[in-house]
C-alpha cells in the first residue's frame, strides 16, 4: 500500500472511532439531559464556541503544531465531552462543551489541510491532476467517516438511552499519534526552510482571505451545508419521522442516510475526474431541491414507511456532494492558504448549524423549507459565478513571442 493512501486511511479510521461515540451523544443530548434544558444549553454553548474557535485557532495551531498533533490534541476535547456526560451537571457539561467547541474547528481544518496536501503531493509524484487525487482522497475519507453514523445510530436504536463509551475516542487519539505521518516534514522538504510568519499575521489570516472575491462567493456553500444538515437531524427526524412513525424509527432512518452518504462519497470521489465537479454539484442541487419541494407537498402517513427511507437516502446522495466536493474545492482553489480557507469553511458551516438551531423553535417547517430552497438557489448562482471566473482565468492570452511564432507558422503553412 502506498504511503499516502495509508495515511488517508489512518485519518479516516481515527475519525470513525471518534465520531461513532460522539455522534450518539450529540443526538441524545436533549433527551439525556432534559432537566432545566441542560442538553440544549450544552449544544448551544458547543456551537457558539465552534464559531469563536473557527475565527482564531485553526491557522495558528496548524502552523505551530502541524496537522498531526493538531488533530490528536483536538480529539482530546471530544473525549472530555464524553467524560462530562458520564457525570452530567452544569459544572461538567458546559466546560467540556467549551473544550469540544474549541477543538472542533482545528480538528476539521487540520484534517482537510492534511488530505489536500497529501493529495497534491501524491499527484505530483504520479503525474496526475491534484484536484482529481484530492477529490478521491476526500471520497475515501467520507466513505469511512460517514459510516460512523451507521454504527452510532445502530447502537442508539438497539440500546436506546445508553451513553456510548469514551473508549473509542481514546483509541482514535492513539491511532493518530502512533501511525499518522507528520505532513509538516513533507511540506518543508518541498518548500525548503522558510521563516515562520508572525503570530498576529497567522492569527488574522482567516479574515485576510476575505480579500479574495472567490471566497466571499463560496461562503454560501458551507453555510447551506450547515443549514441542510441541521434541518435533517432536527426537523426531518422530529416533524416527519417521529410524528408519523415514532421515535424508535429515527435511528433507522438516519442509518439509511449515513449508509447512502458513505457509499456516494466514495463514488463521487472516484468519478469526479471523469465528470468534473460542476456535474456533481448540479446533481446534488437538483436532488436536494427535488426533496425540498416534495417535502413541502407531502403529508407523512404511517402507511408510507418506505417513503421515509427514500427521502433520507436521497438526502444522503445530495449531502455526499456537499461534503466531498466542497472540501476538495476549497483545497484546490486556496492551495496556498489552506489553513485559513478551511477555517473559514468551518466558520460558515458552524454558523449554518447555529442559525438552524436558533430558528428551530419559532418557525414552522414549511418556512424552513422555503428558506432552504432560497439559500440553495442563491448558493448555486454564487458557485456558478466562481466556476465562470475560474474558467476565464485558466484561458491565458499568448505572450508576444508566442503570437509571433504562431504568425510565422501560419505564413509557412500558406507558402
Amino acid at each position: 500500500m502506498e504511503k499516502s493512501l495509508k495515511n488517508v486511511l489512518v485519518v479516516s479510521f481515527g475519525f470513525l472511532l471518534l465520531f461513532t461515540a460522539y455522534g450518539g451523544l450529540q443526538n441524545l443530548q436533549s433527551s439525556l439531559h432534559s432537566e432545566e434544558g441542560l442538553g440544549v444549553v450544552a449544544l448551544g454553548t458547543l456551537y457558539g464556541t465552534v464559531l469563536l474557535s473557527s475565527m482564531l485557532l485553526p491557522a495558528v495551531l496548524i502552523q505551530r503544531c502541524g496537522c498531526k498533533w493538531t488533530i490528536a490534541a483536538s480529539m482530546c476535547g471530544y473525549v472530555a465531552f464524553s467524560l462530562g456526560n458520564f457525570y452530567a451537571s452544569w459544572y461538567t457539561l458546559i466546560p467540556t462543551s467549551v473544550l469540544l467547541g474549541l477543538g472542533a474547528a482545528p480538528l476539521w481544518a487540520a484534517q482537510c489541510t492534511y488530505l489536500t496536501t497529501m493529495g497534491n503531493t501524491h499527484a505530483e509524484k504520479a503525474g496526475k491532476l491534484g484536484r482529481d487525487v484530492v477529490s478521491q482522497y476526500f471520497g475515501i475519507f467520507f466513505l469511512i467517516f460517514q459510516s460512523s453514523g451507521v454504527w452510532g445510530n445502530l447502537m442508539s436504536s438497539l440500546v436506546f438511552g445508553q451513553t456510548p463509551t469514551q473508549g473509542s475516542g481514546i483509541l482514535a487519539i492513539l491511532l493518530i499519534a502512533i501511525f499518522l505521518e507528520p505532513i509538516q516534514d513533507v511540506q518543508q522538504k518541498s518548500q525548503g526552510e522558510k521563516k515562520s510568519p508572525p503570530f498576529w499575521s497567522t492569527l488574522l489570516s482567516t479574515f485576510k482571505l476575505f480579500r479574495d472575491k472567490r471566497l466571499c462567493l463560496l461562503t454560501l456553500l458551507p453555510l447551506y451545508s450547515g443549514l441542510q444538515q441541521g434541518f435533517l437531524s432536527g426537523e426531518y427526524t422530529r416533524s416527519y419521522t417521529t410524528c408519523a412513525l415514532g421515535i424508535q424509527f429515527v435511528g433507522y432512518v438516519m442509518i439509511c442516510f449515513s449508509a447512502t452518504n458513505s457509499l456516494c462519497s466514495a463514488l463521487y470521489g472516484k468519478i469526479s475526474q471523469y465528470t468534473g465537479r460542476i456535474a456533481l454539484y448540479t446533481l446534488g442541487a437538483a436532488t436536494q431541491l427535488s426533496c425540498l419541494i416534495a417535502l413541502l407537498l407531502w403529508r407523512p402517513h404511517p402507511g408510507q414507511l418506505a417513503v421515509f427511507f427514500v427521502f433520507s437516502s436521497l438526502w444522503g446522495m445530495a449531502d455526499a456532494v456537499w461534503q466531498t466536493q466542497n472540501n476538495a474545492l476549497y483545497g484546490v482553489l486556496f492551495d496556498k492558504n489552506k489553513e485559513a480557507a478551511f477555517a473559514n469553511y468551518r466558520l460558515w458551516e458552524a454558523l449554518g448549524f447555529v442559525i438552524a438551531f436558533g430558528y428551530s423553535t419559532f418557525l414552522c417547517v414549511s418556512v424552513k423549507l422555503y428558506i432552504l430552497v432560497g439559500v440553495l438557489s442563491v448558493t448555486m448562482v454564487a458557485y456558478g459565478a466562481v466556476e465562470y471566473v475560474e474558467s476565464k482565468s485558466s484561458i491565458k492570452p499568448l505572450s508576444l513571442a508566442q503570437t509571433s511564432q504562431v504568425e510565422e507558422e501560419e505564413i509557412h503553412t500558406e507558402m
